[in-house]
């Protein structure tokens, strides 16, 4: 056991247990890659922004390169199914495998007690108009909310807000999930139409066991953390948390460290490997598990990171929708990019390299660029020399 780890150490260990020690694949990726890649990560935040591309599609892409995104659409569709959609680290796609793991969050959003306060709220006093809905999943499923909309059910008219509230009720409450979606749109239907019916025959444990076999996932993912980190990945809560931590140090599974400029304690993964040197390059998604939780981002890379999409334009500093830059073990730029469809371009709009960032960085990026826009099914890209980084990726695009 390292009784004190480098910080250099450290991101090289974080690195690696989210799979950028993996060679990328010499071929198309096929379901074994995408096992692999997920059985790092744990999870696949979902999100619905296409600036660039929904952020879930990215982390395969980061570490997997180019990909059909038949990959991620078929594992999440098919009766060989390989994930399902639940509230872990917010709306995230997880494996089928981890469905046990979530009944106990299920069982307290049903008594209106791991939800929204105001979903919750909302559900104690329509539990009549739920049950109707349900009704209607059972029914006539895979639905979608907006099926409903303007239709008369016995209890009334189903306006859109009380019919999604209905969907997004149960849902909570694992009463139904997602059968597939259609762009974006949820089609909801019952677990056990949805599900392989060996997960569903698996024993549920009880919240004690999935609180500490969730934490032992995110341990893996994480190989190196802080307890804020490891309760964060799947949204634990102190009460949740409380004697498990100290379980999976008592069975050696973690390990109590220092790291170099953290001011908590840390804990280290027995299986977590420490690779001497890290050789990646990727664009990371604003919701890549590498930089989602933010504290942890300027802890490991000295990167401070917020998402501007929220932000009055004029008031933005790096940009709408800016992707960092990764390369061998550190952050070392950050690009605000576009996905421009109808004209077929991956628009750059700026470029900013981080302090003390290698000299290759613009060319690198560039490199990653175009990889992107060939993944992407763009066919140019365009470069406006803006931010630090962004005269030198211009020359780059016109030489």
């Amino acid at each position: 056991m390292k009784e004190k780890i480098s910080l250099p150490m450290a991101r090289r260990i974080a690195l690696a247990a989210q799979g950028f020690l993996d060679p990328r694949p010499t071929g198309t990726p096929d379901r074994r890659h995408f096992a692999r890649t997920l059985s790092r990560t744990g999870l696949l935040q979902i999100d619905s922004v296409s600036a660039v591309v929904r952020a879930h599609y990215m982390p395969l892409y980061s570490r997997l390169g180019p990909y059909p995104f038949s990959l991620l659409d078929n594992a999440a569709v098919t009766r060989k199914r390989m994930v399902f959609e639940y509230w872990a680290h917010e709306a995230s796609f997880l494996p089928v495998e981890t469905y046990p793991l979530m009944r106990w969050r299920m069982q307290r959003a049903e008594r209106g007690e791991e939800m929204y306060l105001g979903l919750a709220k909302w559900g104690r006093e329509h539990a009549a108009y739920i049950e109707e809905i349900y009704r209607e999943v059972a029914e006539r499923g895979p639905i979608a909310a907006s099926a409903l909309e303007g239709q008369k059910g016995s209890g009334g008219w189903w306006g859109w807000s009380h019919a999604k509230h209905a969907f997004e009720w149960l849902f909570w409450a694992g009463r139904i999930t997602t059968a597939h979606r259609r762009g974006f749109e949820r089609f909801y239907d019952l677990p056990e139409r949805v599900l392989p019916q060996a997960i569903l025959d698996l024993p549920v444990p009880t919240p004690e066991d999935a609180h500490r076999e969730l934490l032992r996932i995110s341990a893996r993912a994480h190989g190196v953390a802080t307890s804020s980190d490891l309760r964060d990945y799947f949204r634990l809560s102190p009460a949740d948390m409380k004697g498990r931590l100290e379980e999976l140090v008592e069975t050696g599974e973690l390990l109590p460290v220092r790291v170099e400029g953290w001011d908590k304690p840390a804990y280290l993964h027995r299986d977590a490997r420490l690779p001497r040197k890290v050789e990646a390059r990727a664009l990371l998604a604003p919701f890549d598990p590498v930089v989602f939780e933010r504290s942890r981002t300027e802890r490991l890379f000295d990167f401070h990171y917020r998402i501007e999409i929220y932000t009055p334009a004029d008031k933005r500093q790096y940009g709408y929708y800016v992707l960092p830059f990764l390369l061998g073990d550190r952050i070392v730029a950050r690009v605000d990019l576009k996905a421009d469809r109808p004209a077929s371009i991956l628009r750059v709009h700026a470029a900013y390299a981080e302090p003390g960032a290698p000299p290759e960085t613009a060319a690198e990026l560039f490199e990653e660029l175009k990889q992107m826009q060939g993944w992407l099914g763009l066919e140019r890209i365009e470069v406006t020399p803006a931010g630090d980084l962004g005269p030198a990726l211009a020359d780059i695009a016109v030489s």
